[in-house]
């Protein structure tokens, strides 16, 4: 599906500021791609560690061709590159609320001025001081909510204290949120309990929806009509904006060599799809937790054993941890490739688009994150959901419950998710009365995305309302950067870099990005903290 491009005024610039890591930049861009298309000029800024790890894993897939606009700018985290940032995340987003809002703001004194004026920051949650800055400059800023607006919700009433949820001495509170189903411990995101480690995520959340009339709009990596009951619950709250599905436009459309922009911190085996050639149609298991979860060895070998037991073919993505693991944590069994060469592959990562898009793929074994729960929407994939931690456990339940498009894998008295259960759950989606129901209602969520994205959906709608609210406005309060407009609760700029991209043909085809930047320009405060060990 082809985005028309409209030509808008040069002063017209909008910058994208995203936690650098590949599930938080790629929506970004894809909505990016989307306000290029309605004219707006558009760049992303990302940390400097990111351009550094685009330069190691993207130069094989780069290529001599472009993608309209879309420029890439580079602020310091106040870290060096080598310093290793998943150590102590603690750690680094309190450096990151630190540094980035000076740096940030550095690059934007020193890109944006003269004619060249923006008229919106868009932020993501993990960088909600980009809203400080924006004040600070006179630039009016939004957010793109990269998750459901469920979890929205559920952290706007944890963080304001609107309900009771689970605490030490009380475990077993049930949460009830207008728009959503009755959630116990299990379906609430890893934030919101007595149990989660991560106080700075807890601080980072905290300060961001107790302050969220620092956004003018909330847009929403999602579709009106996927959560509408939740959605419209919020309207008194926010200026919500349902934007999405943001996913490869050949998720949204059956024509040929559909174009994606987006990242790729790893690279794929491609040789999957033509294994996936040879396979009869709605007949594999695909497989994979994305670029994080590394599964204890118990639940790697009860994966292992369900698949093989239920000589139905697989694809398993198996990433090899970032470092050596405990236990045989992430590590197949011993043997398993050889027991099932003539089965399944396993592969240390995929093309997960061409995956979901295959006609071979059956279901879909997912950890929840929304990013991969989205795309399998728009291929009316149905899920087996396995969740981890953060939103995924909330996303699961709006699987089975709210969505009603897979089944959840329980937990035996141990805690243990036991190779019967997985095997059960593989039978029931792939065979049957409930699988006919769930390849059904998977198929009616697949339309409703492509129809809330095409020309003159809902979220085509709410994109362009946007950028006319922010094109728009009366200027009367602008500052020197830019103009402050509304609010939430109560050629390119000469000297970026552009995005390389290569064109690759045939249906769910993307374009990587390949960033050319060797003279890129550096910002940091005086005195950059060093590498800490």
């Amino acid at each position: 599906m082809a985005l028309p491009l409209v030509d808008m005024p040069e002063e017209n610039h909008v910058l994208l500021v995203s936690f650098s890591s590949q599930g938080h930049i790629n929506p970004m861009l894809r909505l990016g791609k989307r306000l290029l298309s309605k004219g707006l000029h558009v760049t992303l800024a990302l940390t400097e560690v990111t351009r550094d790890r685009m330069l190691k894993s993207s130069t094989e897939s780069a290529g001599a061709s472009s993608v309209s606009g879309i420029g890439v700018v580079f602020f310091s985290d106040g870290l060096s590159l080598d310093y290793d940032r998943k150590a102590n995340l603690d750690f680094y987003i309190e450096t990151l609320g630190k540094y980035g809002p000076v740096n940030l703001s550095a690059l934007i004194r020193d890109r944006y001025h003269g004619g060249k004026k923006l008229v919106c920051l868009i932020a993501n949650p993990f960088v909600p001081w980009v809203a400080d800055v924006a004040s600070e400059l006179g630039i009016p800023c939004a957010l793109l909510w990269i998750q459901p607006y469920a979890i929205f919700a559920i952290y706007d009433s944890f963080y304001n204290k609107r309900n009771r949820f689970p605490t030490v001495d009380d475990p077993d509170v049930r949460v009830h949120l207008p728009g959503l189903p009755l959630m116990t411990t299990q379906d609430l995101p890893s934030f919101v309990l007595p149990t989660n480690p991560f106080n700075a995520f807890m601080k980072l959340f905290s300060g961001f929806f107790q302050h969220l009339e620092k956004f003018q709009w909330v847009l929403g990596n999602s579709f009106h009509e996927l959560e509408r009951d939740v959605v419209d619950s919020l309207s008194e709250l926010c200026s919500l904006r349902p934007v999405g599905p943001l996913v490869p436009m050949a998720l949204l459309s059956d024509e040929q060599g559909g174009q994606d922009v987006g990242v790729e911190m790893w690279k794929s085996e491609d040789s999957c799809i033509e294994w996936l050639d040879r396979q009869a149609p709605r007949s594999v298991v695909y497989v994979s937790f994305g670029s994080i979860v590394v599964l204890p060895a118990k639940q790697m070998e009860s994966i292992a054993v369900a698949l093989k037991n239920t000589k139905r073919p697989f694809l398993w993505v198996v990433k090899p941890p970032e470092k050596p693991p405990a236990d045989g944590a992430g590590e197949l069994p011993l043997g398993f490739t050889d027991e099932v060469t003539d089965q399944g592959r396993v592969v240390t990562w995929c093309p997960q688009i061409k995956v979901l898009s295959h006609p071979a793929i059956a279901c879909f074994v997912t950890h929840c994150g929304w990013n991969s729960m989205l795309e399998t929407i728009c291929s009316g994939i149905p899920m087996i959901a396995y969740p981890q931690w953060s939103d995924q456990p909330t996303n699961a339940k709006l699987i089975t419950d709210v969505f009603k498009i897979g089944l959840r894998l329980n937990k035996d008295e141990g805690g243990t998710i036991t190779s019967d259960e997985i095997e059960r759950c593989i039978e029931e989606v792939m065979v049957g009365a409930r699988a006919e129901e769930l390849r059904k209602t998977a198929d009616e969520l697949k339309r409703a995305a492509r129809e809330a994205a095409g020309p003159g959906g809902s979220s085509d709608r709410a994109i362009q309302q946007f950028v006319d609210e922010v094109t728009g406005g009366d200027g009367d309060d602008s500052g020197e950067y830019g103009a402050s407009k509304g609010n939430c609760h109560e050629d390119q700029i000469h000297d970026e870099k552009k995005v390389d991209v290569e064109e690759e043909g045939g249906e769910g085809d993307r374009l990587s990005l390949h960033m050319v930047m060797d003279d890129a320009t550096e910002v940091g405060p005086p005195g950059r903290t060093p590498s800490i060990d």
